[in-house]
């Protein structure tokens, strides 16, 4: 393991997606149980897609209180239901959430009928709840959640909204073998803000893989602007970025 700090971000280096995972799942719960000791309860948020996959079944042995955590999630296509094979809901009840059953759970319905009252839905229940630990992670492109470099704004004034998926992003979601076909991918997306993460109070970014060298090597190097959204982590006081060698090919 390989520990550094770029400005206000620490990053960990480890041999392989395993080990990463474990990681981000120790850290992850060391900051629940703090808070749900001075709180009685914690506010968390998951992400999905390949990138989580060792650090969610790290997440799922470790001894935490769930009754005590409401959970939240990232982002979710728009018009896809929850039986999606893509869905994002769908991901995260069958790789977690149905095992450790949190108290409440607040699912982004992309396929809400009306999808201006889902976002102002959602945002409130996000400031009713500020979020206590947010497990993200970066896309190809240097993404955080679906805010791509052509519609990401530090200092965005919403919570969640509608965007439109590039065409990198949509491209890493068919290689990731979520869709059969490009033209399969919806072209837009419901979002959490850049505004909403940085307000989590301690942020796990979990990035594994060669694909995501460059994002890495961007996020951490170039400076800090929306070209590579990724890159405000840096300006974040209590974020974790947890590497493989693939995805720190460039920075080793």
């Amino acid at each position: 393991m390989k520990v550094f700090t770029i400005d206000k971000l620490k990053v960990a280096i480890y041999d392989e997606p395993i080990s990463m995972g474990k990681a981000s799942a120790d850290f992850v719960e060391k900051e629940l149980r703090e808070i749900i000791k001075q709180n009685g309860t914690a506010n968390l948020i998951l992400a999905t897609g390949a990138s989580q996959f060792s650090f969610l079944e790290a997440l799922k042995e470790r001894e935490i209180d769930w009754q005590h955590i409401t959970v939240f999630h990232l982002d979710e296509y728009k018009g896809i239901s929850d039986q999606h094979p893509a869905s994002f809901r769908k991901y995260l009840k069958e790789r977690i959430l149905d095992e450790v059953m949190p108290k409440k759970i607040y699912f982004l319905n992309g396929d809400a009928k009306d999808l201006e009252e889902e976002m102002e839905t959602y945002s409130i229940a996000l400031r009713t709840h500020p979020i206590d630990v947010a497990c993200i992670g970066i896309g190809e492109n240097g993404h955080i959640a679906f805010n791509d470099p052509h519609v990401a704004d530090f200092n965005d004034p919403k919570l969640v909204k509608l965007v439109t998926l590039d065409d990198a992003c949509r491209n890493q979601q068919l290689r990731e073998g979520w869709f059969p076909t490009f033209d399969d991918v919806p072209v837009q997306a419901l979002t959490l803000t850049i505004t909403a993460i940085m307000q989590c109070k301690a942020i796990s970014c979990v990035v594994p893989d060669e694909r995501k060298a460059k994002a890495v090597y961007n996020t951490l190097y170039e400076k800090v602007s929306t070209n590579c959204p990724a890159s405000i982590l840096r300006k974040h006081a209590n974020t974790r970025l947890f590497l493989d060698l693939q995805s720190a090919k460039n920075i080793v």
